[in-house]
């Protein structure tokens, strides 16, 4: 999914950019709890600053099955995620 997607669920779609920085802090245990390798740009890229983590991510993705192509983006028509139901985005929203 993209991180506008993440933001969009939480109720704040314009908060691509603080999802990416939310993302971009996770430290010890939550690094392999929450699945942040699979949050990348609208573009079909890993966008990580630091060429380290953005090709952490693209192997973490391949190792998934995700393909990339020349360019390092992949087809977001094939992979995204359409997103929760419904009930499951209005629940996320109260409990925030």
């Amino acid at each position: 999914m993209t991180y506008g997607q993440v933001a969009a669920i939480l109720g704040q779609p314009r908060a691509a950019r603080a999802v990416g920085t939310a993302l971009a802090a996770l430290r010890g245990g939550l690094l392999g709890t929450v699945p942040w390798q699979r949050v990348i740009a609208a573009s079909g890229r890993c966008t990580h600053r630091d060429g380290l983590s953005a090709s952490v991510q693209r192997d973490l993705l391949e190792r998934e099955g995700v393909r990339f192509d020349r360019r390092g983006h992949v087809d977001l028509a094939k992979v995204r995620w359409a997103g929760p139901r419904r009930e499951l985005t209005t629940r996320l929203r109260t409990e925030l």
